[in-house]
């Protein structure tokens, strides 16, 4: 473990720099941008939780005590879970999705709130609390609603979400939930305690069907109107909850992409394809700027109420996440993309999404948070990327520049886990006189000050409030051997990879590529040791060592290269990392290899075409799925049964070993990671291939190994060789 890791482990932070020039040109000739990566919900080893209020300066709102971490508690409303399930699909799937339900349900304490919605070519609204049968309000999916429609049709006018409305229930008509806060006796016909309606709703599921209207499967696609049934599910919660003051997610279950009525992503006929790249890239997608402008509306609509939109996306085809990319990130929502409903990578993500984790519950999921960042002075702030909405709280401490979220010092977490990371980018505005140091002008304290406050509503119901402040000193212009000190090549590399992919989103016509090794090349002239014009001479220094390469990973990355990508696989790809803390984003820029062999214990090998081997296995950990590569020689072996064999034991061992890791690997890992099983040679081996360094290729004039890989791309040698050539240049 790194340093910077260590720090990380006290406070949840990492900064791209830990030593900071004190003047505005510096900062600028930095190139790499100033900025924290903060997971404000991670699970500390010596968290002290305290239970009183925290000691707030008057003036800044700073909380008292630099390093202080101050819980407060407060009675609230227990979590509220709705559940949006699509019956488009198989009689097969919809059996599949259903029973995973139904089990993840056993597991949620009686206090939990539920509700059911279902759809299809309409929205059914389950009402629980009639249990006399099963009652339901049912919406046309190809009508357009209104919020204001929706309430007036469920007879939620008193709720609280309705805009415009108010309520006052008759005596003795008012019921309350674990707390004390107020639910409408209207609101109470959709959500109710597990403990009450858990009979009701394992009936409606155990009695879904797929959507009864026919289809011509040959020539079109089912009636599916997600957008609605999200309109609805939204606006069900808003007029039912109290804003901001109640823990609910809406968990979607997907089966394909909407083709009825608002949020429409592809027409029914099947004679019209799904949206590519190319075709959005050149406005030849008919619903993608409609579709978005909806889902956009939808995300506002949560965030403004605090509330989660989590999706499983099951499919063999595209299911419009890129369109609703927005719903999700906003909300910090949990985003799961698979094939079928039968995969473990929905079945397990699901069950441990509601398992309890000892006192961190629910894999740590909070809600409703509150994110303000608090600067020393000469320090702004440009904006934010990660999993948030803007707050709009106006500060002195704003930068005039945007990056990302910015014109804030405040920002929205609707949904926070253990593993939510936000990076908050600074803008230095020191000017330091000539001969004069940041130190004397502070009066000999060469340091600044950053505090963190996450306020949030705890798993358990509690109010909390996080603070995180560190402290870090300034260096004197020009002084650039101590500032390298201070790199952060890990944090630096995750930053570049958010940013890079926030420009691709934002930006027209952008240049990621391009964008990066000009960024690497500054990055190199201002921080490596080399004679102008001398390639030979270029030297990166200890700190810098790494970084070129994780460049020219993410260069290669699905973050940056989209094709052989859909625009649902790309959106999904980016917003896990978007979410993840720096050692997981790594591992996504950066996979990781382990070789298992004969000579030893497994070691951890080159990325790296060089590292296949005839009796190697290797494991390849990408974060999104884990490969395990037999090599020619133990392919051959296992096929042969030598495993089998009394005599073979140690093979045996071999071959379990991997296999172990793994799955211990994905246990540990939320989402669930899908696991690859395959052989040189294989079809799937290019889930490996795709991610190794390809020293050897096609066209090499000698090969360096055995195996050769089929690419234009260059190898990493080729690339250091540009970046050193490049980089001296007068």
């Amino acid at each position: 473990m790194t340093d910077f890791a260590q720090l990380e482990e006290i406070d949840g932070v990492r900064l791209t720099w830990n030593i900071w020039p004190n003047s505005k040109l510096e900062a600028t000739k930095s190139v790499i941008p100033f900025a924290a990566l903060y997971t404000p919900n991670k699970k500390l080893p010596n968290l002290q939780v305290l239970p009183y209020e925290p000691v707030m300066c008057k003036q800044c709102t700073a909380v008292l005590n630099p390093y202080a971490r101050v819980d407060y508690y407060s009675k609230v409303h227990p979590p509220v879970y709705l559940f949006l399930i699509d019956t488009c699909v198989s009689e097969e799937e919809v059996n599949a999705c259903k029973a995973s339900i139904l089990q993840a349900i056993t597991t949620l304490p009686e206090y939990v709130h539920v509700g059911l919605i279902t759809f299809g070519t309409h929205v059914h609204v389950y009402e629980l609390g009639f249990t006399e049968c099963s009652k339901c309000y049912v919406f046309r999916g190809s009508k357009e609603h209104t919020p204001q429609s929706i309430i007036d049709q469920l007879g939620l006018r008193g709720g609280h979400g309705a805009p415009g409305s108010r309520h006052t229930a008759p005596p003795g008509a008012t019921a309350t939930v674990a707390g004390g806060a107020a639910v409408g006796p209207a609101a109470r016909r959709f959500l109710l305690p597990l403990g009450e309606a858990e009979f009701a709703l394992t009936t409606a599921l155990e009695e879904l069907q797929k959507d009864a209207y026919p289809v011509p499967t040959s020539t079109h696609r089912p009636a599916r109107c997600t957008g609605t049934a999200l309109q609805v599910a939204s606006t069900l919660l808003g007029a039912c909850l109290p804003a901001g003051n109640c823990q609910a997610r809406i968990l979607s279950f997907v089966g394909g992409p909407c083709t009825e009525g608002a949020g429409k992503v592809v027409n029914r006929e099947l004679a019209e394809e799904m949206r590519s790249h190319k075709d959005i890239a050149k406005d030849g997608a008919p619903h993608f700027v409609k579709a978005r402008k909806f889902y956009n509306s939808i995300a506002a609509q949560l965030v403004a109420h605090g509330h989660t939109l989590d999706m499983f996306a099951c499919a063999l085809d595209q299911v419009g996440m890129a369109e609703m990319r927005e719903m999700l990130l906003t909300t910090g929502g949990v985003a799961v993309q698979t094939d079928t409903y039968h995969k473990p990578v929905f079945k397990e993500t699901l069950k441990r999404l509601f398992a309890k984790d000892g006192e961190e519950g629910f894999v740590g999921c909070s809600s409703n948070a509150t994110f303000e960042v608090l600067p020393s002075k000469d320090i702004k702030l440009a904006g934010l990327l990660g999993p948030a909405a803007r707050a709009d709280k106006k500060s002195p401490y704003i930068a005039e520049a945007e990056v990302g979220l910015g014109g804030t010092s405040q920002w929205k977490l609707a949904g926070l886990d253990q593993d939510t990371t936000v990076a908050v980018i600074f803008e230095i505005t020191a000017a330091t006189k000539e001969g004069e140091s940041q130190a004397s002008q502070q009066g000999g304290t060469p340091q600044f000050f950053l505090q963190f406050l996450t306020r949030y509503m705890h798993w358990s119901g509690q109010l909390r409030l996080r603070v995180s402040t560190i402290t870090r000193r300034w260096v004197d212009p020009g002084n650039v051997a101590e500032l390298i000190t201070g790199f952060d090549q890990e944090a630096a590399a995750v930053l570049m990879s958010r940013l890079v992919t926030h420009k691709m989103e934002a930006e027209d016509d952008f240049d990621a590529t391009r964008w990066l090794d000009r960024a690497l090349i500054r990055l190199a002239q201002r921080f490596a040791d080399y004679r102008p014009d001398d390639v030979m001479s270029f030297n990166l220094r200890p700190e810098l060592s790494f970084y070129p390469q994780f460049m020219f990973n993410l260069r290669r990355s699905q973050f940056v290269q989209v094709f052989g990508n859909s625009p649902d696989e790309t959106a999904y790809y980016r917003l896990m990392l978007y979410k993840v803390a720096v050692s997981d984003a790594m591992v996504m820029i950066q996979p990781q290899l382990t070789a298992y062999h004969f000579n030893g214990p497994p070691e951890p090998v080159l990325l790296d075409v060089q590292s296949i081997l005839p009796d190697r296995i290797l494991v390849l950990d990408t974060y999104f799925y884990l490969v395990v590569f037999h090599g020619q020689t133990v392919a051959q072996w296992r096929k042969a049964g030598y495993h089998n064999l009394p005599e073979h034991t140690a093979f045996a061992t071999l071959l379990a070993a991997p296999q172990q890791e793994v799955k211990e690997i994905a246990a540990r890992r939320f989402p669930v990671p899908r696991i690859v099983d395959c052989d040189k040679n294989g079809s799937q081996a290019r889930y490996l291939l795709v991610k190794l360094n390809p020293s050897s290729t096609y066209s090499s004039a000698m090969p360096t190994s055995a195996e050769v890989i089929n690419t234009d791309d260059v190898s990493l040698a080729t690339f250091t060789e540009h970046l050193k050539r490049l980089a001296v240049q007068s």
